[in-house]
């Protein structure tokens, strides 16, 4: 008996120990959710064969699905409402035994306004962290993810963090800042070129480089106690080359030309073109943007959930106020309607703006919500990025008046008043984010030829016009790309954001009289749009060009805002008589920039080369 006993145990011994899961995304949940399906995802050595079991009240095992990859396992549960938050085991048995796997469950935050949306109330300062401010540098080395820290090289890490931002707060608010969109944090694990953040490697861990999952958290809730909300870059179109996926991917569909890739054709009227073939829309969304960028299959049902929860559950553990949406015209088209009708079911406060790169307004108006599009596609997205809206400003305020573009039409601030007038376009065209520049493009004060005039322009108009305004980092310190589109330089390093910096924006230290006189400038036109529910809701009227001079007014039943901008290069008389049908019952205007008044009879002088921003005095009140 002795002899058999010590033979099972010598049995036992040789028997192979079930091995823990490497991975089980997501981490945790929580209850509360309108949709009570969770999909997770299970990935260690050899678990394809595992049954799995759950008895536990309120959670149910509904699904169980396995892939052609060994290694993984996904489980669907149900839910429901009335399940208790903690933890539970989820039993899993083999060939070698049984084992159970913990799984936390949390109670989903009540309170709508943690993750309400940003909106046209709001001024977004945008930031790419690694280039903002270094808050630690005791971060700036990771062992095993490579690309060092070398601040003399535009493509490599500067070291900037977490920690940096939140220790700017202050500065950002006291500009007038009310949201701040981050360039992507989590992981990079990317050989180069890993600092800007679009080559994800892990969705459900911060780039320690940057920080951590609890430091993004403390950074949200620090800046929503300041009055900031803060903006989730996300990419489900493509992962990085260095995602732990393509060491062993799932399926055999996970990506799209999984066996060999295909680069996107970047056409992007594909999405829209009645009489496009089916290659080419398959090349647009499907093709890959480079070769260290494979591009998701979204059709995989697997992929899709997964994808759609990560969303949930960053807004969830985070408390954000908002997600931009990078390429969002590149994934399957389908799928990002149930994205984003998922989101915002789950968090009607909430807002998401999609990237769609193009200056074809109804290319952009094809992807907002409530468009009647002609192939009867549905979106749920609320808000695009104002491209058209942003070139065009940019060629009115660097072309000759009078003058006609290379592709025939007009030039000159004609060209933007036709652009805007193009708002029938969309069904929400107050929805749209609109800006100057951004991280992809050059500096708008090097788009503007250095010519602080016409930066002074377009900062007083992306300020006042319709929409949510977008201000990229040191734009009011004019910050500037000189000779080069390199992407390095134009996310150069925020003056002052190291301890060594010989210039700094917070203190003003090393700024030139321009650079101040911007950061000035800047810092009133935000303080004083914050409180001015006309610019934020009230409607628009704007006047046709003439004479170099473009006006413009915001108004309601209650107040009344003229801006004029004046390219010309000397001082230019507007004879007034023609806006009467806005100017009626008003005498004068206070200029925003001075306080002064000015009286609003006959014609008035406008300075050279500048805006002149006027909130309008009832007659009697002056």
């Amino acid at each position: 008996m002795l002899r058999r006993i010590l033979l099972v145990l010598l049995l036992l011994a040789a028997t192979p120990v079930l091995a823990e899961f490497e991975r089980i995304e997501p981490p945790f949940w929580w209850i509360g959710f309108k949709e009570t399906k969770l999909q997770l995802m299970f990935y260690g050595e050899g678990i394809t064969h595992l049954e799995p079991s759950i008895e536990h009240a309120g959670v149910t095992l509904s699904r169980i699905e396995r892939v052609s990859s060994p290694n993984y396992l996904f489980l669907y549960i149900d839910i429901a409402a009335e399940t208790r938050p903690g933890t539970f085991d989820i039993r899993f048995s083999g060939p070698h035994g049984a084992f159970a796997q913990p799984y936390q469950l949390r109670k989903k935050n009540p309170d709508p306004s943690r993750t309400g949306g940003f909106g046209t109330a709001d001024a977004i300062y945008l930031i790419t962290p690694d280039r903002f401010a270094n808050g630690d540098p005791g971060n700036d080395f990771a062992p095993g993810l490579g690309d060092a820290v070398d601040r003399t090289d535009p493509a490599k890490r500067h070291g900037g963090d977490i920690q940096g931002i939140r220790d700017k707060l202050d500065y950002i608010a006291e500009l007038g800042f009310t949201a701040i969109w981050l360039n992507p944090l989590l992981e990079n694990r990317m050989p180069t070129h890993s600092y800007h953040g679009y080559a994800t490697t892990d969705f459900y861990r911060v780039d320690p480089r940057f920080g951590s999952n609890e430091q993004y958290r403390e950074l949200v809730e620090t800046a929503r106690g300041k009055g900031i909300g803060v903006i989730m870059d996300m990419i489900v179109n493509h992962i990085g080359s260095g995602h732990w996926w393509m060491q062993d991917l799932p399926t055999d569909d996970w990506l799209n030309f999984q066996e060999s890739p295909v680069m996107t054709s970047h056409e992007h009227i594909t999405e829209q073109d009645p009489y496009a073939s089916g290659y080419d829309q398959s090349r647009y969304s499907d093709g890959w943007f480079v070769e260290s960028m494979p591009d998701l299959n979204q059709r995989n049902p697997l992929l899709a959930d997964y994808l759609t929860q990560n969303a949930l559950w960053w807004i969830e553990y985070l408390g954000i106020s908002g997600i931009r949406m990078d390429t969002y015209p590149y994934p399957d088209k389908h799928y990002m309607t149930e994205w984003t009708r998922r989101v915002m079911s789950e968090y009607p406060q909430f807002n998401v703006v999609g990237e769609e790169w193009t200056s074809n307004q109804p290319s952009v108006a094809y992807w907002q919500r409530g468009q009647n599009n002609h192939d009867g596609y549905v979106s749920y997205l609320p808000s695009l990025m104002d491209f058209p809206l942003q070139e065009a400003m940019r060629a009115a305020l660097v072309s000759e008046e009078g003058g006609r573009m290379s592709d025939g039409s007009p030039a000159g601030l004609l060209r933007l008043y036709q652009i805007l007038g193009n708002d029938f376009l969309y069904a929400d065209p107050a929805s749209l984010v609109v800006f100057p520049d951004n991280h992809d493009m050059s500096r708008i004060f090097t788009q503007l030829g250095e010519d602080y005039g016409l930066y002074r322009m377009a900062l007083a108009w992306v300020l006042t016009v319709r929409g949510t305004p977008q201000i990229y980092y040191g734009t009011e310190v004019l910050m500037k790309n000189p000779g080069t589109e390199d992407h390095g330089i134009i996310r150069s390093d925020f003056p002052g954001g190291w301890p060594e910096d010989p210039t700094n924006s917070l203190t003003g230290q090393g700024l030139d009289d321009q650079a101040l006189a911007a950061q000035k400038y800047l810092r009133t036109l935000l303080h004083w749009r914050k409180g001015k529910t006309v610019i934020h809701s009230g409607k628009l009227m704007h006047f046709r060009p003439e004479n170099g001079t473009y006006v413009l007014f915001r108004y309601d039943a209650q107040d009344s805002v003229m801006l004029i901008l004046n390219k010309n290069h000397e001082a230019t008389p507007l004879k007034l008589d023609r806006y009467a049908e806005r100017l009626g019952g008003y005498s004068a205007g206070r200029n925003v920039l001075t306080g002064k008044l000015l009286p609003l009879s006959g014609a008035i002088m406008l300075p050279a080369r500048s805006p002149l921003l006027l909130e309008l005095i009832p007659s009697g009140d002056d």
